[in-house]
């Protein structure tokens, strides 16, 4: 039996004006001109360029025929609402200045494809061929089964060809530059190099040894070698001669294993566009706020003159009506968006201020070890703000000081007990950890107990898991990867 029931609840929503916040809060500095690029685009009542001082404004109006619809241009056009927005330090900057160009490069792609030409490929061939290139992904390596790659070339393009077809195909790709490229594994990838190498090293008899070696490591003790098991595989292959062997161990380790992220299409160009910028005068920290941060922008004049239109027309019929709606929702879009760029603004000052108050020490000196243990938390309650706001805050912005440029992400860190009963940053740890690993013997690398006890003794009260948690963060192989001949 169906029942009908009013239930009461209270729930909060966010509005467009605070989702429009939230959304630029995140965006970077690199980015926000695009951002600002849009909005223009969209929003005719949005213009770039300073405010008019003598702009008019009109006075109150009501449309014939509602009940106390009133559309003030004051409402939308008020001084506050675009003036005071730019950051101090805009002067600094010259509007100017242009950036340097990017160098045209080619994908990694149309480089294959080049090659691919030089095959003299009929046009069925040309298409497999086209068919193989694009299954190799960005780092070089074709990981989609060529019985896949069969079924594809019949449904997509109706060519009938067998997987022996294409192997022979994939030889010549994996001719190609860069070497490696077209592989279907790691080893696959190493042995191509190899070979390559083993080509032009025909007249040098005694490097000629070393690489044949290193392919034969490859082709029988692949596995031994990936987990440095040295000892195993001069076993296994009867290595007599220790240099011999270690030559050819240092030209395994030097080939490529991404083949695909040497080609120049996918190096790109990018520039670090700090949001922040931190100046140190004799002791004294002056923040400022990238000007591009703060792009000059006001409500078009011409929408203001609709309304002083309509003000004076005798005849308010319902195609005016229409109109008059629709500037009145591009002015609100406006207002909106600049008073959106504005508490951005606000907000990355109040929270960089903040971690600069609580970093104090560090930014004076830039010395690591004078990093305070400092979580989301400790801002978020400093500035009277959601911890939400400040990650988004920290997530993608960085700071120019005068001993480098930073992620604010880099101030954030936990904090680790020392035996005089002190926190210090878990980046402080970490960088003494770096060292211990640094200065070991390479023979003998040290487990993580023994780098737990090695921290123990310099004051650090931490854990075994916590060592081997912070060495995987730092990228450093178990000390079994580390070990070297």
């Amino acid at each position: 039996m169906q029942k009908l029931s009013l239930n009461q609840s209270l729930g909060q929503k966010l509005s467009p004006q605070q989702i429009q916040f939230i959304k630029l809060l995140q965006v970077p500095t690199a980015e926000l001109d695009s951002r600002v690029e849009e909005e223009l685009e969209v929003n005719p009542a949005l213009e770039e360029g300073k405010e008019e001082n003598d702009q008019d404004t009109t006075e109150d109006f009501e449309e014939e025929g509602t009940t106390g619809d009133e559309l003030d241009i004051k409402d939308y056009l008020g001084d506050d609402d675009y003036s005071g927005y730019k950051m101090q330090g805009d002067g600094n900057y010259n509007d100017e200045e242009k950036e340097m160009p990017i160098a045209m490069q080619t994908s990694l792609n149309d480089q294959l494809e080049m090659q691919l030409g030089f095959l003299g490929l009929d046009n069925r061939q040309e298409k497999i061929g086209l068919q193989l290139l694009g299954s190799i992904e960005s780092d070089g390596y074709i990981r989609r089964s060529l019985d896949a790659i069969v079924n594809d070339l019949a449904f997509s393009q109706n060519i009938e060809t067998d997987i022996d077809e294409l192997e022979e195909l994939l030889e010549h790709i994996q001719q190609f530059d860069p070497a490696g490229i077209g592989a279907r594994s790691l080893q696959e990838c190493l042995i191509i190099q190899l070979d390559r190498k083993i080509e032009f090293a025909e007249s040098d008899e005694e490097h000629l040894k070393v690489l044949d070696l290193a392919k034969r490591i490859i082709q029988v003790s692949f596995d031994e070698f990936t987990k440095k098991h040295y000892t195993k595989i001069v076993k296994k292959l009867h290595i007599e001669d220790e240099l011999l062997f270690k030559e050819a161990v240092a030209v395994i380790t030097k080939l490529n294993p991404k083949p695909g992220g040497v080609s120049q299409g996918l190096v790109k160009t990018q520039y670090l566009i700090p949001d922040f910028i931190l100046a140190n005068t004799d002791g004294k920290l002056d923040l400022m706020l990238n000007s591009k941060n703060a792009p000059e922008l006001r409500v078009s004049s011409s929408y203001s003159d609709m309304f002083a239109a309509y003000d004076k027309s005798d005849k308010k019929d319902k195609k005016l009506k229409e109109t008059v709606s629709f500037v009145k929702q591009k002015l609100d879009a406006a207002k909106w968006f600049i008073e959106a760029i504005r508490q951005r603004q606000n907000t990355l000052i109040r929270t960089m201020e903040a971690i600069i108050k609580y970093q104090y020490d560090f930014f004076q000196e830039g010395d690591e070890s004078k990093l305070r243990p400092m979580i989301l938390k400790d801002i978020a309650e400093m500035i009277d703000m959601d911890i939400s706001t400040v990650s988004r805050v920290a997530n993608s912005k960085s700071i120019q000081t005068d001993f480098g440029i930073f992620p604010l992400k880099y101030f954030f860190s936990e904090g680790i007990s020392t035996a005089s009963g002190e926190d210090v940053s878990s980046r402080e740890v970490k960088n003494v950890l770096s060292r211990l690993i640094e200065a070991e013997s390479k023979k003998k690398p040290l487990s993580d107990d023994r780098l737990e006890k090695a921290l123990r003794a310099k004051g650090f009260q931490i854990a075994r898991r916590t060592v081997a948690k912070y060495r995987e963060q730092l990228g450093i192989p178990v000390a079994r990867l580390r070990k070297e001949l």
